[in-house]
């Protein structure tokens, strides 16, 4: 039995052709496919989207005798929550003859797959992950903590707890921790960012899916610059590879500095610019712009001027040639010269009441204020 699911994990479509497959078998080669993901393999997300639409024909052909088995139905629900078609899971499980709560999970996950998240909540909260087969319980928490993250983000991150102790080293453990992170920011839980997001590089930085880590991760440290240590970054980020370690700390600094988080920014870009254990390149414009940035307020305007005059803007991107831009113009602006207002002439005669009419009713309109757009002023 292995080595057919072993042979369906490799080259499914080579298994299949041999003999017809169980759904539950073909959902287990999903999954050895999936572990393999989590450890970082990016080789087999292809043999993922083959296996996933095998699975799909698969269900989309299986009748009431092959759902009498449990770890059938079982199989449709794990695949209906690694992102399979609702349409599918739907069909299949009209056709099954089980028990109410596999049923009532069934229609909670289609709910999910169609955002239709009050109903997928409503559906799936009575329902404890630890009380159901574990092959099903953890995905069923994963799908769970995820629905509650912005509700009740205390109940997710437990509910993401449940998922990992339920599938330890799997894609399941990676999407909870990956989770965790972002959630434990939001919560304002330094300890528990910490611990995830250290969990998570230790175990799963290579996943096709660390970007989104990634971004949660910066996210979080400028979320919690109040409550989480320089040295804890630190920590972190040592376990990363130079490369990945460079380019999270110019992110960091880079947002640090637009939200004037001078600070941090200071810390983040030093620490892209040194590079680990002091033999960085500090050639790279992108760290020369940010640590310019967080010295405004502190350095003299004609060093930032001249610092900000040596960075090499045809290596920047779009986004952080605008950003030069506009750290030039307010450097500017502080050793410019200051303007006499001009005399304003006398206006014709004639023409007095009636723009002293138009001034009079601009000035009282406050959608005709000259004021400047303030960047992010705009709710979201």
């Amino acid at each position: 039995m292995r080595d057919r699911l072993l042979l369906a994990a490799g080259s499914p479509s080579a298994a299949f052709a041999q003999d017809v497959l169980q759904p539950y078998q073909l959902v287990r080669s999903l999954q050895l496919i999936q572990d393999r993901i989590a450890g970082g393999d990016h080789a087999a997300l292809p043999m993922q989207a083959k296996l996933l639409e095998m699975i799909d024909a698969r269900m989309r052909d299986a009748n009431a005798e092959d759902f009498k088995e449990p770890k059938n139905f079982r199989a449709l629900l794990v695949y209906g929550m690694s992102g399979g078609n609702p349409v599918t899971v739907a069909a299949a499980a009209s056709r099954a003859m089980t028990d109410p709560q596999s049923l009532a999970i069934a229609k909670g996950v289609v709910a999910y797959l169609n955002g239709r998240p009050a109903n997928a909540i409503e559906m799936l909260k009575p329902i404890d992950p630890m009380s159901v087969p574990p092959d099903i319980g953890a995905f069923l928490a994963l799908v769970k903590g995820s629905l509650l993250a912005a509700d009740d983000p205390a109940q997710a991150l437990a509910l993401l707890d449940e998922a990992r102790l339920l599938s330890p080293g799997t894609l399941v453990e990676e999407a909870a921790l990956r989770r965790s992170v972002g959630i434990a920011a939001a919560q304002g839980d330094a300890a528990r960012f910490a611990l995830a997001s250290t969990q998570y590089v230790a175990s799963y930085l290579y996943s096709p899916y660390a970007s989104q880590f990634a971004d949660a991760f910066v996210s979080g440290v400028i979320t919690l610059h109040m409550a989480i240590s320089q040295d804890k970054i630190a920590d972190i980020t040592s376990m990363m590879d130079p490369e990945r370690e460079k380019v999270i700390y110019l992110r960091i600094a880079r947002h640090a500095a637009i939200d004037g988080m001078t600070e941090l920014s200071a810390f983040a870009a030093a620490k892209a610019e040194l590079g680990r254990n002091g033999g960085g390149s500090q050639d790279d414009p992108r760290s020369q712009l940010y640590s310019s940035l967080s010295t405004m307020t502190s350095a003299s305007v004609d060093e930032v001027r001249a610092k900000l005059g040596k960075i090499d803007r045809g290596k920047l991107s779009q986004n952080d040639r605008d950003l030069l831009d506009a750290a030039q113009a307010v450097a500017g602006e502080v050793v410019a010269p200051v303007k006499t207002p001009a005399k304003v002439e006398a206006a014709p005669a004639a023409a007095k009441g009636d723009e002293a009419k138009a001034a009079a009713e601009a000035s009282t309109n406050p959608a005709n204020a000259d004021l400047p757009p303030v960047e992010g002023a705009m709710p979201d």
